[in-house]
C-alpha cells in the first residue's frame, strides 16, 4: 500500500490556503452577464459586501449573548468589531464610485430586476437591529427573516444587560412582546440617565458601543443615497426600486432613539478648578 498522502487522500494530505478557503468555488462565483469591463467591479463588490452581512449577522449574535450574559468586556470588544466592519463596507463605497455614470450604464440594463434592496441579508440586519415591519412578501418565503423578526432585538438585549447592572429598567419593557416595534420609553430613558451619571463604570462605554454601531449604520445608508445619486441621479432603481428617494427616507432614523434622546436630557454641569 502507498502512502496516502502521496496519494491524494484529502483527509492526509497537508491542507492547502486554496481548499481552506474554497478558492475554486469562491472565484468561480463572478459571472458578469455583459462584455463590459466595470460590471466585474459591480459583482465583486456587491459579492463582498454580502460576505460582510454575513460577518456582521455572526457577531450581532454573539453581541447579544454577551450583553443577556452582563458580559461587559465581550460586549465592547465584539461591538466595536461590527463598527469597524461598518467603517470597512462604507469604504467599499469609494471603490464603486470609482465607475462613472456611463460606466454603470453600459451593463445596467443586464441587471434585470435584480435590486440592492433585495438582500435577504441586510433586512436580517434590520431586523436585529429593531426593524419589524417589512414588506409582506419580503417574509413569506423568508424563515431566517421571521425568525429575526420574532426574536429580541439588540435592544431588548441591550436592556437585560442594563437591568443585570441595577439600573432598574420597567418590567414591562423587559417582558413586551419582542416581535412588536421598539417605542421610544421614557422609563428607559431614565434609566439611561442614571447610566450616563456614571462614567466610571462599564456600563455607560457599552450603551456608547452600541451608539457607535448606530451611528455606523445610518453612515452606510447616507453615503449609499449618495453613491446611488451619483450614479443614477433621480432614476428609478434597478427591480423598479425608488432609488435614492428611497434610500433618503431611511435617513436619520435611528436603531436605538433612546440612547441618542437622552442625550438632550443630561444636565451640563461646570467642574471648577482648585
Amino acid at each position: 500500500m502507498g502512502d496516502p498522502a502521496q496519494m491524494g487522500d484529502p483527509a492526509q494530505r497537508p491542507l492547502t490556503y486554496g481548499e481552506y478557503l474554497r478558492l475554486d468555488r469562491l472565484l468561480a462565483c463572478q459571472e458578469p452577464r455583459t462584455g463590459a469591463h466595470d460590471e466585474m467591479l459591480f459583482v465583486v463588490i456587491h459579492q463582498v459586501y454580502e460576505l460582510w452581512f454575513k460577518q456582521i449577522l455572526h457577531e450581532a449574535a454573539l453581541l447579544q449573548r454577551r450583553l443577556e450574559d452582563g458580559d461587559s468586556a465581550g460586549t465592547l470588544s465584539t461591538g466595536r468589531r461590527i463598527v469597524k466592519i461598518l467603517k470597512t463596507v462604507v469604504g467599499q463605497l469609494d471603490v464603486l464610485e470609482t465607475m462613472t455614470p456611463r460606466q454603470f450604464a453600459s451593463f445596467r440594463d443586464a441587471l434585470g430586476t435584480s435590486s440592492g434592496f433585495q438582500s435577504a441579508q441586510f433586512r436580517q440586519i434590520e431586523a436585529v437591529l429593531g426593524r419589524r415591519r417589512f414588506p409582506a412578501s419580503d417574509l413569506r418565503d423568508d424563515e431566517e427573516l421571521q425568525g429575526a423578526v420574532a426574536r429580541r432585538s439588540l435592544m431588548d438585549s441591550l436592556m437585560r444587560y442594563l437591568s443585570a447592572q441595577g439600573f432598574g429598567v420597567p418590567h414591562a419593557v423587559l417582558e413586551r412582546d419582542p416581535s412588536e416595534a421598539w417605542r421610544a420609553d421614557q422609563g428607559v430613558q431614565e434609566a439611561l440617565l442614571k447610566v450616563y451619571a456614571d462614567e466610571s463604570g462599564p456600563a455607560v462605554e457599552v450603551c456608547e458601543a452600541l451608539v457607535d454601531l448606530d451611528e455606523g449604520i445610518q453612515e452606510w445608508r447616507y453615503r449609499h443615497v449618495k453613491m446611488v445619486e451619483r450614479t443614477i441621479g433621480a432614476k428609478i432603481g434597478t427591480g423598479g426600486s425608488a432609488g435614492a428617494d428611497y434610500l433618503r427616507s431611511t435617513l436619520f432614523t435611528p436603531a436605538f432613539p433612546d440612547l441618542w434622546e437622552v442625550r438632550s436630557q443630561i444636565e451640563e454641569t461646570v467642574v471648577h478648578g482648585r
